[in-house]
């Protein structure tokens, strides 16, 4: 302590010696006003709860490490590894502490061969003051029982309203009366750099508040929903808990995070309130999600794509399979259009096609608008239910690499498809890979894949194939369709130089 007192007074003493001698030194531009979150977290803290689920295994089952908190861990590993807690033989459970009702995590059941386990913890926030609770739908997923806990340490056992794995939310119910409930804002009002707070339980911690800013909006991770992207430290247990604004608004729930170690890395996302709340409202009134199918398969629209198509820029979702007798298929859609507008709504990337038709109440009259050979057109079609995910699948079966023998300017050898072949596979033309080298093999086309187009033209035959290879610009890059297995997309390829 008096080390610490003379540096401190020697470091007063040179700031005090070195002021008179800078008299003309601009003072320093006053400190920008740092946001105070107090008000805040007191006014939002209260409606947000922790939730903990348990399982009931047989006393026989293999339990978790000495040493491990169960709950918390085993939702590390299987949020963000994707696979089961490690398991050693199981050790007698203590109740949890602080948790208001005093619930253990263990407790035979009235047989004794089973025993309530902890399966996961998470958090959530209160919607309304009659009980019920949102969350994520991975926080509850498996669950046996799902116990809430309040700021005030109640602990009530919630009822399960529904779960949408889709969007990766849920509804829980528990029987209680004016509680204190969050305030809905509008995700579509978020602005990229605005400050935001997030509260939870990391790990466990019950009411942790951290915070950050939006680091982006409409971030695709490859799930249904776009996401808020924020540096909102969130970490295992802080998943189902609210993204809050400066107003005090939910406008997300925390549910993932980029991270190469299964901890916090300073990226993490949430799902948009607006699309949350769709989804609970529906959860609510009927315990599931309606959402309507046009029954394609689709792919991203990279830019050499678009440059070889001619689309004047890099949008839409590609077309690489159509379910047949599906609404696509009865609509007239075919695998390498591309759907630029889907009812009048432009598809700018992809995976926006997803959330227009899944929006669409099933049995709508829309339009869609598609690219095919140079050309718009607008195709009517009647929206279905969606009833299970079918996904289209590739043949992973592996192909030897063939020894060169193409010489054109793709560097494909292809022959001709017998007529009923043709007819299984339910094709009108093609023509089939039986080699590939140079531009062909490093775009990643094998031996076995089904060339169905050329730039604009149809493909009907090996002899007719050569001659368009043939007569192909070297200096621009042509869009080749190609089925492989049920999936059908365009590979862009940049031919080559005739050699002379």
């Amino acid at each position: 302590m008096t080390t610490f007192s003379v540096r401190k007074f020697f470091a007063a003493a040179a700031v005090a010696v070195c002021l008179p001698f800078a008299p003309h030194v601009a003072s320093a531009a006053p400190a920008a006003n740092l946001p105070d979150f107090t008000d805040l977290v007191d006014k939002v803290g209260p409606a947000v709860v922790n939730i903990r689920t348990t399982a009931r295994v047989p006393t026989s089952q293999r339990g978790l490490p000495p040493g491990l908190d169960d709950g918390d861990m085993s939702e590390f590993f299987r949020r963000f590894f994707g696979i089961p807690m490690p398991q050693s033989p199981q050790t007698p459970q203590s109740p949890r502490g602080g948790q208001g009702g005093g619930g253990q995590d263990s407790s035979p059941d009235s047989g004794g061969n089973d025993a309530e386990q902890s399966s996961g913890v998470g958090s959530g926030f209160i919607l309304s003051a009659d009980g019920y609770v949102m969350t994520n739908a991975h926080v509850v997923d498996g669950a046996d029982s799902i116990y809430v806990t309040l700021t005030d340490k109640r602990e009530f056992k919630a009822k399960l309203i529904g779960v949408d794995d889709r969007t990766d939310v849920a509804v829980v119910k528990i029987s209680a009366s004016s509680l204190p409930a969050v305030t809905i804002g509008d995700s579509n009002k978020v602005r990229v750099g605005e400050w935001v707070v997030a509260i939870g339980s990391p790990f466990g911690l019950e009411n942790t508040v951290t915070a950050g800013i939006v680091s982006a909006k409409g971030r695709d991770t490859g799930d249904y929903l776009p996401f808020i992207q924020t540096d909102v430290a969130v970490n295992p247990g802080n998943s189902g808990g609210p993204l809050i604004n400066m107003q005090g608004e939910v406008i997300g729930i925390n549910s993932q995070i980029y991270s190469r170690t299964g901890g916090f890395m300073g990226i993490s996302f949430a799902i948009p309130i607006d699309e949350a709340m769709r989804v609970a409202d529906q959860l609510k009134s009927t315990g599931k999600v309606v959402r309507g199918r046009i029954a394609v398969a689709i792919g991203e629209v990279t830019k050499d794509v678009a440059d070889s198509l001619g689309l004047p820029k890099a949008q839409g979702a590609l077309v690489s399979s159509v379910e047949p007798g599906g609404p696509a298929d009865k609509a007239g859609i075919q695998p390498g259009d591309i759907i630029l507008k889907f009812n009048g709504q432009s598809v700018d990337a992809a995976t926006d096609l997803p959330r227009m038709v899944g929006d669409t109440k099933p049995g709508t009259k829309a339009t869609v608008t598609i690219w095919r050979k140079g050309q718009t057109r607008d195709l009517p079609i009647t929206v279905a239910e969606m009833q299970t995910d079918k996904t289209a699948k590739a043949d992973q079966k592996p192909v030897p690499a063939p020894k060169p023998r193409a010489s054109n300017a793709l560097g494909i050898a292809v022959s001709d498809i017998p007529e009923d072949q043709l007819k299984s596979l339910k094709l009108r033309s093609g023509v089939q890979i039986d080699a590939v080298e140079g531009p062909a093999a490093r775009a990643g086309l094998q031996k076995g894949d089904i060339v169905l187009r050329v730039g604009d033209t149809d493909i009907k035959s090996a002899k007719q194939f050569e001659e368009v290879a043939s007569h192909l610009d070297s200096q621009k890059m042509v869009a080749v369709l190609v089925r492989r297995g049920e999936n059908t997309q365009f590979v862009p390829l940049r031919p080559r130089a005739a050699t002379k």
